[in-house]
């Protein structure tokens, strides 16, 4: 109860004195470029001349969102003179109290060594983040969806909520205003490269004080990336790739502009879906998936499979496909805790290399013996299905 009050108390009584005072608000004054990505299109961070509040811009952080621009500002002095909105929110100080509303974002902050910053997640069993795992008495589960937990929300007293998009704004953004929660989205979601999604470790290591850990962090990221990039590309052959389970009655199949089929890519692998180009993913009938399946050399992301016997139970149809029989199916659950989490979309998100590494290992074992620096026999995140 005091914590809530320490936490509303000061909102109100900023409230009722006109927010804050000092000059008004102008994003052209943030001139110094603090960090522009190399390989994230969906953010920057500027700051102040003299440096003293910085602003986290965000662009288009979910699919098929068109001019949407978010500014975060940090104002540890309270120089500007600013309201919260849709598009402006603020913090006046680095966050020491994060609500993160991805599994990711977890994961980001434990990267840089700021997992106690960590108070609140979405669907907490089926997160695989060992501190969180570890302290279910000091991180409380927020919901998720249209089932949030706003008493709990509120008594967490965040400064700040991590939000996502899927393929509109957060039906949380309303409620949070309401609150005067500051919140911000976070827009690895929609990035299509494997190193523009690691990229964004470096603005939540902002939103926490800490960017040059974020920097440090994802510096040799790109590095061991594009020397296996590099090293896939030695290979003399691309296998034939397929992807996913049907869903209901359709077969999602991404785009070729996609993240995964990035990923194959930069792993000389041949994904088989070829015609979609759009930067969403197609659904197929089953008829064509099957069809599809039936070329592959190599089938990836099977969704809860486990075993051969349960795939071929399933899809009785895709028992005599050739990656059936051979036993080159693989999925990417190997680092998955007791209640449902995997690690391949906390972690993972963040450490591309390491998938490229597996995928590289299952597209190409040839290459096993070339560098052992780079290779190491083990998988990591995949895991054969037997």
């Amino acid at each position: 109860m005091k914590r809530f009050y320490s936490y509303i108390l000061p909102l109100m009584v900023a409230l009722f004195t006109g927010c804050w005072s000092g000059e008004q608000f102008d994003s052209s004054l943030f001139t110094q470029q603090l960090y522009s990505p190399q390989y994230a299109s969906g953010f920057e961070i500027r700051a102040t001349e003299d440096g003293k509040a910085t602003l986290i811009v965000c662009r288009n952080p979910w699919q098929g969102a068109a001019d949407v621009t978010q500014h975060l500002l940090i104002d540890p002095e309270g120089r500007f003179n600013s309201s919260q909105s849709h598009n402006l929110q603020r913090i006046n100080g680095p966050a020491r109290r994060i609500v993160c509303m991805s599994s990711s974002y977890v994961a980001m902050l434990t990267a840089i060594g700021k997992s106690e910053y960590t108070v609140g997640v979405s669907g907490i069993d089926f997160i695989s983040d060992e501190y969180v795992s570890n302290n279910r008495d000091k991180v409380r589960d927020v919901g998720y969806d249209n089932n949030i937990d706003y008493e709990t929300l509120l008594a967490l007293a965040p400064d700040i909520v991590l939000l996502y998009g899927v393929n509109a704004a957060s039906a949380m953004e309303v409620k949070l205003q309401e609150l005067g929660i500051p919140y911000i989205y976070i827009g690895e979601y929609v990035e299509s490269s494997p190193l523009g999604k690691a990229e964004w470790v470096v603005a939540i290591a902002e939103i926490a004080g800490c960017r040059e850990a974020g920097e440090k962090f994802f510096a040799e990221i790109p590095e061991r990336y594009n020397h296996l990039k590099e090293l896939a590309a030695t290979a003399t052959s691309k296998p034939k790739v397929m992807l996913n389970t049907p869903y209901a009655d359709s077969w999602f199949m991404p785009s070729t502009q996609s993240y995964v089929a990035r990923l194959i890519a930069d792993a000389a692998g041949d994904y088989l879906y070829n015609r979609n180009t759009d930067n969403t993913s197609a659904t197929i009938d089953n008829e064509e998936a099957y069809l599809m399946a039936a070329k592959a050399d190599c089938w990836i992301n099977v969704g809860q499979l486990r075993t051969l016997e349960e795939l071929r139970s399933r899809y009785p149809k895709l028992a005599d496909i050739n990656c059936v029989k051979s036993g080159n199916i693989y999925n990417c659950t190997r680092r998955t805790s007791p209640s449902g989490g995997n690690d391949f979309w906390e972690s993972g998100v963040i450490r591309p290399d390491i998938i490229l590494s597996d995928l590289i290992k299952i597209f190409h074992p040839e290459l096993l013996n070339s560098d052992e620096s780079l290779l190491k026999p083990e998988l990591y995140y995949y895991q054969r299905l037997e």
